[in-house]
């Protein structure tokens, strides 16, 4: 169900938090639209500890593995990323253009997927919480009831206080690469 308690604007305040913390730099210098890596300066590492911090504040659990690799498991090897060059085909090229949207991102076939992480930014990250946030369940599977309210910035059953569950990263990733699949054909 989509869950109306946190809105995007409060998931990005919440994202502007935790890097500045993890990245060490100025909370105002960080844009919705920032690339993590480009222009907040973030590496690899910085993802795991950021994302940890993301599941902490929210009670949920983000995925593990990024859209092509699941791209690779689902569909075959190659079909998101060329083995012997490690280049993006034009189906991965679509696919994260379906993905991010039309946020002004360059993406196109050739790219090296190294560059991939790049393309991340605050606004995208946000936005893959939100995906999570919106599938709490209807009822609270301690209670039964139907009601949710915040605690701090995590979402629990207003008649008992249980935390919701919530699906997990990698699984929505996945039932959504089967639904882009089917609907656009991309490999």
């Amino acid at each position: 169900m989509k869950q109306e308690l946190l809105k995007e604007e409060d998931v990005i305040r919440e994202m502007k938090t935790v890097l500045a913390e993890t990245l060490r730099i100025d909370e105002g210098t960080i844009e919705a639209d920032s690339s993590l890596i480009n222009d907040l300066g973030a590496e690899s590492l910085d993802f795991l500890d950021v994302v940890y911090q993301l599941e902490q504040t929210f009670g949920i659990k983000m995925a593990r593995h990024q859209v092509l690799e699941h791209v690779e498991e689902l569909f075959g090897e190659d079909k998101a990323i060329d083995d012997e060059t490690g280049e993006l085909t034009e189906g991965a090229v679509a696919l994260l253009k379906l993905r991010f949207g039309e946020e002004g991102i360059e993406i196109e076939e050739g790219m090296d997927m190294d560059e991939v992480p790049t393309l991340v930014t605050v606004r995208s990250m946000s936005r893959a919480v939100l995906d999570i946030l919106n599938t709490l369940p209807e009822k609270c599977g301690a209670c039964g009831a139907s009601d949710w309210k915040l605690d701090g910035t995590k979402i629990v059953c207003a008649a008992c206080d249980a935390p919701a569950t919530f699906e997990n990263g990698d699984d929505l990733t996945v039932a959504w690469l089967k639904k882009a699949q089917e609907e656009h054909n991309l490999f």
